[in-house]
């Protein structure tokens, strides 16, 4: 299954081990999803790891292991067009990539904004805790 993974599901992925968040993480690093992002996106992620008050959360060397990860594994869509689907400008380019990347998924923690949007073109837009489940299933599907 092809999915975004919202930046701040990515950065709770280091902050908090073993929640939904890290095991949507840990479930793309063992191939049993695509992760689709963007250049703009990469940038927001490195960005924030780098934050001076997330340095007591996070560490620096996962932070790096990830943007790597992220750059030599996941589908990185070169030309996102620029347009407004959400109240927030901020989310407009990962749904972007959701649209152009031809996405099943779009996982976000953002409740007042990309969560409240339901879905973009037709593509669910959902929690952590409900992606996870949607990902299991589809992996037992596909084993079955």
């Amino acid at each position: 299954m092809r999915v975004v993974l919202d930046t701040n599901i990515l950065v709770s992925a280091l902050i908090t081990k073993g929640t939904p968040p890290d095991q949507l993480y840990q479930a793309w690093l063992r191939n049993e999803l695509e992760l689709v992002t963007s250049p703009a996106q990469i940038d927001e992620v490195t960005d924030v790891l780098a934050r001076p008050r997330l340095r007591r959360y996070i560490d620096l060397g996962e932070a790096t292991q990830m943007v790597a990860a992220i750059h030599q594994h996941a589908t990185v869509l070169s030309e996102v067009p620029v347009t407004r689907r959400s109240p927030d400008p901020k989310d407009d380019p990962i749904l972007a990539v959701a649209v152009v990347g031809d996405v099943g998924l779009v996982v976000s923690g953002d409740r007042s904004d990309m969560l409240a949007l339901g879905d973009v073109e037709g593509i669910p837009i959902r929690s952590a805790r409900e992606a996870l489940g949607i990902v299991l299933n589809a992996n037992a599907d596909d084993d079955a």
